[in-house]
Order: C-alpha cells, then sequence, then structure tokens
C-alpha cells in the first residue's frame, strides 16, 4: 500500500493505540503508545521468545514485540460490542510487516493444553475491565513460565491494606467495563494468589487532582510501589487517576 493509500485508510479508522505505521504515517490514537512506551520497560531484545499479547486492542505491544523478535500471539474480544474492531489491529500488522498470531478469544478461555505455555504475556490495561480478575490472573500464569508484564488502574491509595474499590455502572470514564480499582498492595496480593511467585515495581502514572495532564514516575531499585505511590502523595496532593505497571514472576 502507498503512502497516501494507507494515510487515506488509517484516517478513516479510529483509533486508541499510537502507531507508527511506517511510510510517514502514524495513527491518530486517542492515547500516545509511542510516548509512554517507556514506562513498561519492555526488554530491548525479545529474540526467539514467545510473548503472548493479552487485550491487544489495535496492535501496539505486539507490534513492538515483533519487532525486537518475538514469535507473538494476540488475542481480544474483537467481535464484542464496544470492543477495538479487528480492522485496526490487521491494518497495523499488515502495514509494519508484523508478524502476529492473532485470536479472538476472552481471557478466561486461556489454558496451556490450547496455548502451550509463554516466555513473556503483556496484560497491559486489562485488569481493571475484568469482573473476576484473581480468575483471570490464574488464566495467565498458567500460559506464562516466565515475565508477565501488567499495567492497571489503581485506586484507594490512602489504605495501607489490600483493598479494591468496585465501581457501578459507568461511575469511571463513562466506561460500564471498568468494575475494579485495587491499590497496589491488593494487586500484588492477587499476583501472589494467582500463582506467580515475584513481582518489581516498575512505573506508576498519576494525575493530580485539578490537573488536565499527568506524569510517570519510575520505581527505584528496592523501592515498594506503595513507598514511590506514598511518596508522590506527599508531593502532589490527592490523586484523580494512576495506574501501576508492575513486572511480574513466575
Amino acid at each position: 500500500m502507498d503512502e497516501h493509500s494507507l494515510r487515506q485508510k488509517a484516517d478513516s479508522l479510529t483509533w486508541y493505540h499510537t502507531i507508527d505505521l511506517g511510510h510517514n504515517v502514524i495513527t491518530k490514537g486517542a492515547v500516545n503508545t509511542i510516548l509512554r512506551l517507556p514506562r513498561y520497560q519492555l526488554p530491548e531484545n525479545l529474540s526467539g521468545l514467545r510473548v503472548l499479547d493479552i487485550g491487544a486492542n489495535n496492535g501496539f505491544f505486539s507490534i513492538e514485540a515483533s519487532r525486537r523478535g518475538a514469535k507473538v500471539v494476540a488475542m481480544d474480544k474483537w467481535r464484542d460490542d464496544g470492543a477495538a474492531p479487528r480492522e485496526q489491529f490487521d491494518l497495523a500488522c499488515k502495514a509494519t510487516g508484523a508478524t502476529v498470531e492473532a485470536y479472538d478469544l476472552d481471557v478466561y478461555d486461556l489454558s496451556p493444553d490450547r496455548f502451550g505455555v509463554f516466555d513473556m504475556t503483556f496484560f497491559l490495561g486489562v485488569l481493571y475491565h475484568l469482573k473476576h480478575p484473581i480468575l483471570a490472573l490464574e488464566k495467565v500464569a498458567s500460559v506464562t513460565k516466565g515475565t508477565m508484564i501488567m499495567e492497571t488502574h489503581v485506586d484507594a491509595l490512602d489504605l495501607d491494606y489490600p483493598s479494591a474499590v468496585y465501581y457501578t455502572g459507568s461511575q469511571i470514564n463513562q466506561d460500564p467495563t471498568n468494575y475494579w480499582g485495587p491499590n497496589p498492595l491488593a494487586v500484588e496480593a492477587w499476583v501472589v494468589e494467582a500463582g506467580f511467585s515475584s513481582f518489581k515495581p516498575v512505573s506508576f502514572y498519576y494525575l493530580p487532582k485539578g490537573e488536565k495532564s499527568g506524569e510517570t514516575a519510575m520505581a527505584e531499585s528496592g523501592q515498594s510501589m506503595s513507598e514511590l505511590v506514598k511518596n508522590i502523595r506527599a508531593k502532589v496532593g490527592e490523586i484523580y487517576r494512576a495506574r501501576a505497571v508492575y513486572h511480574v514472576y513466575k
């Protein structure tokens, strides 16, 4: 596809991810995933590794893993009402030349008998959308033999014990699929309960109340997520929105 045709096609679609499709065409994503990429600390070299991207959406992270040499399997509920359309994912993979094996499935469908096991799983922006988060984490743990890179919305940051807020209706972002806002201590307890052995805080994105733009703070070596959050809240006060990134190990 030439530059004009690719740009015309990309501009006709609605994107969540910002993806460089090549040929000087960058999708107009609702979030700038290119700018956000450092907060996940993905390994630069994934050569020969088998990577699973859960909730792949428009495919930014699947394509990034493929670019770094991984053998990628992607999954999402593309056919569900309100979900990301599959057309964007397919266009992005074709335009970038990414080789990705894709499945239209729910996270609860995961099993090692069906998919085998993966060296790394991406579980980014999914957990808080799930009615049964611990069950979902158990499913992810069953197919992960190495590292899970996880990002999730967090809440209840003022509580110093594992806690989670349950959202009803469209309480958060006018999105009825947002169910849970766990605090970092709950996230950490959940991943261990699900079958992972350890975790490392990576970064924390926060939007102070009253502000229109947020900032990402990277965790220092040996620092817990709770310590990082406490330091941020002492500096900026109440936090309106927040997301935490972990590397979780089997």
